[in-house]
């Protein structure tokens, strides 16, 4: 989420790839995982506004810049995206319409890359092994190889990983956009039927 608003990127102009489109949406108990739309916006700046959020993931800034999660929306519906981003939206069981966003990046070699975050209000409910369990079961991208990593000071999400059926690979490094450093990672794999 920290690339700059571009050209053709508002979106109020927006034209939904026929790929986003036909994104398959995924039922759980609790909430369906569905294609982010224009209007989750707001919510998604909202959430990923809590520094919390942000040092969680890779890509997120923090402060979170004007613009970046409008960038963020029309980037997973543009036809030229590499990550399928689903909304965790709890909105017909009387939840949240967005809880958190969970994903699916192409590698090569018939294998995806995992990531997800989860808004702070709903930390520690369950959600995020739901959405994650959810989309390994769906495998939308029909991957053979599952990989994800979390960064070490945030085993909750090391604990998602494994509750799902992920593997601990090794340590590593990535670099955090909203911490300004490299931090250590666990990285996971699951091997897909």
């Amino acid at each position: 989420m920290s690339a700059p608003m571009r050209e053709g990127t508002r979106l109020d102009d927006l034209k939904i790839s026929e790929a986003a489109l036909n994104q398959p949406v995924i039922a759980t108990e609790r909430f369906i995982l569905r294609p982010l739309r224009p209007s989750d916006a707001g919510m998604i700046a909202h959430y990923t506004a809590d520094k919390r959020v942000a040092e969680g993931t890779r890509a997120i800034p923090h402060p979170l810049p004007p613009g970046a999660s409008e960038a963020f929306v029309a980037r997973a519906l543009s036809a030229e995206r590499t990550e399928d981003v689903w909304a965790i939206d709890g909105s017909a069981n009387k939840l949240a319409e967005l809880l958190g966003v969970v994903s699916l990046t192409r590698m090569e070699g018939d294998q995806s890359e995992l990531g997800f975050w989860i808004g702070a209000g709903f930390w520690n409910t369950g959600f995020a092994t739901e959405a994650v369990d959810a989309l390994v079961k769906a495998n939308p991208h029909k991957a053979r190889t599952l990989f994800a990593e979390v960064f070490q000071d945030n085993p909750g999400s090391a604990r998602v990983l494994t509750n799902c059926g992920f593997v601990y690979l090794g340590d590593a490094e990535s670099w955090s956009v909203a911490r300004n450093a490299r931090v250590p990672t666990w990285t996971y794999l699951r091997k897909m039927g």
